[in-house]
């Protein structure tokens, strides 16, 4: 079995399907993780004020089924195929004929694509399922935080205690430089928060921006988070700069940067080591 999967050929368009269905998972995750948020804070807040929490019926990633946001139609598992089911519907509902939102089709082939890289450059190994989930759940923050601007606890402390266990299991990163990775995470821009916020007395970022370069660091190590750091900072300001100028924002309007870390994270862990010369990234990523 393993020398039918070590066949390149065999294993990337394998990972590279399995990468269209997770797709699919993930645009599930995408949009009720941050509504399943809202309604467990709504019920909280209820809850303390003595009032009776009405039940609105069962609602979590599998449960209602999927549905046209414009006629509540139920979406069918034939209209339901990652990238296919787009495609043969040309982007539109069936029972309505409204538009579909080209993000669906976008998740699914982004997910496949770097799935398919992943297994391109890691092979069959432990190391190849480790670096899927890693990229599975960085996709999904960063498009949660590009339309909610959260970053769920369930999804960040998820990664970073996934990513120690796996350096733990698999010596990918020394556990020495993954936990110091983690601590320096959190910590590094828990200190530009308060800086900022000493200085400016606003709120320059939020709390699951540190647990996420935490993240980041547990699984690439303590090496990978300057190389992290300046890329999302110059790929968040360059994009907040087009957007200013294109009239779409203000300066002082609130700006995701777990979209940006999620990007400098994922080309840390891909293309990292041919920056060593310049930033100390760790020699132990994937190869």
């Amino acid at each position: 079995m393993a020398v039918f999967f070590d066949d390149p050929f065999t294993l990337i368009p394998l990972v590279a399907l399995l990468g269209l269905f997770i797709g699919s998972f993930l645009n599930v995750v995408i949009a009720r993780l941050p509504v399943m948020m809202e309604r467990e804070w709504q019920a909280e807040m209820a809850e303390l004020r003595g009032e009776t929490i009405v039940e609105t019926g069962r609602f979590n990633l599998l449960t209602p089924r999927s549905r046209c946001p414009h006629c509540e139609h139920t979406i069918s598992m034939l209209e339901n195929i990652p990238l296919v089911s787009y495609l043969f519907l040309r982007g539109r509902c069936r029972h309505c004929q409204a538009s579909i939102s080209a993000r669906y089709p976008l998740v699914e082939l982004l997910t496949a694509m770097l799935s398919a890289y992943v297994a391109w450059r890691s092979g069959y190994s432990l190391t190849t399922a480790g670096w899927l989930v890693f990229v599975w759940i960085m996709i999904a923050l960063a498009f949660i935080d590009f339309d909610t601007r959260l970053l769920p606890d369930s999804l960040t402390l998820s990664l970073l205690w996934i990513g120690l266990i796996f350096n733990l299991l698999t010596g990918n990163v020394a556990l020495e430089d993954a936990v110091i990775g983690a601590v320096a995470g959190y910590i590094f821009l828990w200190s530009v928060y308060w800086l900022f916020k000493l200085v400016t007395g606003k709120e320059g970022m939020g709390y699951g921006d540190f647990k996420l370069l935490a993240a980041i660091g547990a699984w690439l190590g303590w090496q990978a988070l300057p190389l992290t750091v300046v890329l999302a900072s110059v790929a968040g300001a360059a994009f907040g700069i087009c957007l200013i100028a294109s009239g779409r924002y203000r300066r002082s309007t609130p700006m995701p940067f777990g979209p940006f870390l999620a990007l400098a994270g994922l080309f840390a862990l891909f293309q990292g080591g041919a920056l060593g010369e310049f930033l100390p990234v760790s020699p132990t990523l994937v190869t």
